[in-house]
């Protein structure tokens, strides 16, 4: 993995290997990786300890979901900003994410992972329209 990631031009010395559960501050940016996983599904299981993110810049808190359905771990969120895919089969689907998101009531939430391997633009749409009226749905991908 690290011969993937030094091809694109970063240094090694500035690629950190993370483990789940854990807060990081590298100066101008903090972060907490939060573990990612399926329950019910084969494709990204917890004993991998893959992670999702969320990253705080000026004040602002980014939740990158990864890989993940919805886990006890992801349902304790507190984020501004919320990117969670919706495309389903790998991940959760759009009526999962809609739900974790109710849940977690981020100020904004993005949708992802979809229009490529699985899901389509109209999940993005479902989705945006599950949300509670308070959060606010931007769609950047239209595939």
């Amino acid at each position: 993995m690290l011969d993937k990631i030094l091809k694109y031009g970063f240094k090694e010395e500035s690629v950190i290997s993370v483990i789940p559960n854990q807060n990081y501050d590298m100066g101008n940016i903090k972060f907490e990786s939060i573990p990612a996983y399926n329950i019910n599904k084969k494709f990204h299981p917890k004993d991998n300890n893959w992670v999702g993110y969320i990253i705080e810049i000026d004040t602002i808190k980014y939740y990158i979901a990864g890989d993940t359905d919805i886990t006890t771990d992801n349902k304790n969120v507190n984020c501004d900003v919320a990117f969670v895919p919706v495309g389903g089969t790998f991940t959760m689907d759009y009526k999962e994410a809609a739900n974790l998101i109710n849940q977690i009531k981020p100020q904004i939430a993005v949708p992802i992972h979809y229009g490529s391997l699985v899901g389509t633009n109209q999940d993005a749409l479902d989705f945006a329209n599950l949300l509670n009226s308070q959060i606010e749905c931007k769609i950047l991908m239209n595939k």
